[in-house]
């Protein structure tokens, strides 16, 4: 019977030691860096270069230069050593085998691990042209879910305002406070150092963009005309406008399932100083007939703005629309998405 007992913990202790081996190692690192795991002879030549001038362009709509992403090379040595754990890796090679790949936690999770290899440079080079937009696209839609699930972890803002006006639910940190509401409007605002971050949540009719060539000046219109009844400075006769000197840049995405214009550019406060970049997501909410608008944008005149308006980005993509409310009972919180 003892011997029984014993070879039983033998097992156990075994089980438990092959599991904690098992487990995948968890990633580290900060938002929207990215390690490169190439050899310092292709990183200083054109190999490097272009690596530079494709991820590492300035990000759309920011009123300074600042990086896509953050770019740490490290030797090839280094890449079965402590590189490993890093969120976002591109390996880039010059060997016999030419390939292009993209894994998913290969070495940790949750990670993107980028492989480029190629028999000559031109090779490599011709391999980075091709699909820099889907290597781009891919680290930052990870880089989205990771940030994501951060804050779904931390304490969240209680959302019932804004499933009650606009049957949608999003994962806000608690930190945001609401300042002002309207019938079908919410603006919510955080303090940070020296500034501030907004959320604005609006809704608009279907038809307010059918049949308009120019989508880029009626956003700017409609988000205009929002400044004027909602967004005030200190100073009278202030609002918030679109800034006319640059048209913002747009482009066609989809959120929840549901055809989005995403527009990046700058605002300003007319007849003030005040400015700063904005994200504007219209929404096509084809299921209710409307069109849900939902815009972050920030002030922090002494700050980096790269990491604010991602962490806006990320709030906002997490919207989810929730199913109409039944006639004559209260919606709960805990009601399912569409």
């Amino acid at each position: 019977m003892n011997k029984a007992l014993f070879l039983f913990f033998i097992l156990i202790a075994f089980v438990s030691c092959k599991s904690k081996e098992q487990k995948p190692m968890l990633t580290s690192g900060k938002t929207n860096e990215v390690s490169v795991i190439i050899d310092d002879q292709l990183w200083n030549g054109e190999v490097g270069d272009s690596i530079r001038n494709k991820f590492a362009s300035p990000v759309l709509g920011l009123p300074q230069e600042e990086p896509i992403f953050s770019l740490n090379q490290f030797p090839v040595k280094l890449l079965e050593g402590f590189m490993s754990n890093s969120r976002n890796i591109i390996v880039v090679k010059k060997e016999a085998k030419s390939q292009f790949r993209i894994e998913k936690n290969e070495y940790a999770t949750p990670q993107i691990v980028v492989h480029i290899s190629g028999q000559t440079v031109q090779e490599i080079l011709d391999t980075i042209q091709k699909n820099d937009l889907k290597i781009i696209s891919k680290i930052k839609e990870s880089e989205v879910k990771f940030l994501q699930e951060k804050i779904k972890h931390d304490t969240l803002f209680d959302i019932e305002d804004l499933i009650n006006r606009f049957n949608i639910k999003l994962n806000i940190p608690v930190k945001y406070k609401r300042v002002m509401h309207g019938k079908k409007f919410v603006w919510l605002k955080k303090d940070i150092t020296s500034g501030n971050l907004s959320l604005l949540v609006y809704q608009i009719p279907i038809t307010s963009l059918k049949g308009n060539n120019d989508v880029v000046k009626r956003i700017a219109h409609i988000r205009d005309s929002i400044g004027r009844i909602y967004i005030h400075g200190a100073i009278p006769r202030t609002r918030m406008i679109t800034e006319p000197a640059f048209s913002p840049y747009l482009s066609q995405i989809k959120i929840y399932n549901r055809e989005t214009f995403e527009t990046k550019g700058n605002w300003e406060m007319l007849n003030d100083f005040m400015g700063g970049p904005f994200i504007n997501y219209t929404i096509f909410d084809n299921p209710n007939n409307r069109i849900l608008v939902i815009e972050g944008f920030c002030y922090a005149p002494s700050k980096q703005k790269r990491e604010l308006m991602f962490e806006l980005e990320a709030i906002i993509k997490s919207v989810q629309f929730l199913k109409k409310k039944p006639y004559g009972k209260k919606r709960s919180v805990a009601n399912k998405a569409i």
